[in-house]
């Protein structure tokens, strides 16, 4: 059995809104690590990272003064969890903004391909972050991650010295979305991106949306990524976010996107994200942080 591993990343450079950066300790404080000790996995918490020092890069430069610190982060926390997988591990990223996931993400694309497995990543987010330098209303990073994820060449020094292959947008499903500029939807249907809104789960329902992505799925052969940002839940519920949008995901729909993903064998690696300990409400969304990965990683209500 695979050990899963945690790894906390304070970093919120990439926000627009301070306090991401103490989302790990939330987490751990809200009783992560306690929630996985009633699970029948091995599991351990490996702290926080460090970012790695870069030199200074002009092309980073013009992306605001903020980028040469994200992509130190993005550097640490992709060499850790390229590490992780290369051990065997399932690492879990304990955020911090999202623009943490550009170093997750593109260590798990790189290992799939170095395993000959395909790589399909679900964005579980209220916002697309396919935004480009040259799109992004207010240049924070963490608007961009999957642009950059996509080969945007403008945003590849973020995480300098690293290969990793630029994802198939045709495997990307954007879940749960609800504010998106006007560019930037334009760039998501023209890129492919499988963008499942909150009309459509509205529509259809979270368990119809999510088998037709998971149907054919062979854990065997597929490497499957889950980037969860906090925000897509209903920020009633998870009002500890910087960028709340009205709408989300209720309590047992973003529940059952968890069960059924641990149903399905296929998740290799995770991000949790954006969750802002200053923002929230008595721990409330640290809670839910909680409860959610307890129940990616197993925990259901009764046997099945």
């Amino acid at each position: 059995m695979r050990t899963t591993t945690a790894f906390g990343v304070p970093c919120g450079a990439g926000a627009g809104v301070p306090g991401t950066e103490l989302g790990p300790a939330a987490a751990r404080l809200a009783g992560l690590p306690a929630a996985f000790e009633h699970l029948d996995l091995p599991f351990r918490d490996d702290g926080d990272l460090m970012p790695q020092a870069l030199a200074p890069h002009p092309r980073r430069e013009a992306l605001g003064h903020r980028a040469e610190t994200v992509a130190g982060w993005i550097r640490a926390v992709h060499d850790r969890s390229h590490e992780l997988l290369e051990q065997g591990a399932c690492p879990i990223m304990l955020g911090g903004d999202h623009a943490l996931s550009m170093g997750s993400v593109s260590a798990a694309a790189r290992h799939a391909r170095e395993q000959g497995r395909r790589f399909i990543l679900l964005w579980i987010d209220a916002h697309a972050d396919f935004n480009s330098p040259d799109t992004s209303p207010s240049g924070n990073l963490h608007g961009m991650s999957l642009q950059f994820l996509a080969g945007h060449q403008e945003l590849a020094h973020l995480l300098p010295g690293r290969t990793f292959p630029a994802l198939r947008m045709a495997d990307v499903h954007l879940i749960g979305a609800r504010s998106l500029d006007r560019r930037e939807r334009e760039a998501v249907a023209e890129a492919g991106i499988q963008c499942h809104d909150m009309r459509a789960i509205d529509e259809f329902g979270v368990c119809a949306l999510l088998r037709t992505i998971l149907d054919g799925l062979d854990p065997a052969d597929a490497h499957l990524h889950v980037s969860f940002d906090l925000d897509v839940v209903d920020p009633g519920l998870a009002p500890g976010v910087g960028t709340p949008v009205a709408g989300g995901l209720s309590y047992r729909e973003a529940h059952l996107l968890m069960e059924m993903l641990h149903e399905s064998g296929l998740v290799r690696s995770v991000d949790f994200v954006e969750l802002n300990p200053m923002l929230d409400h008595a721990g409330q969304t640290a809670r839910l942080l909680v409860d959610l990965a307890a129940s990616l990683f197993g925990k259901t209500i009764s046997l099945r």
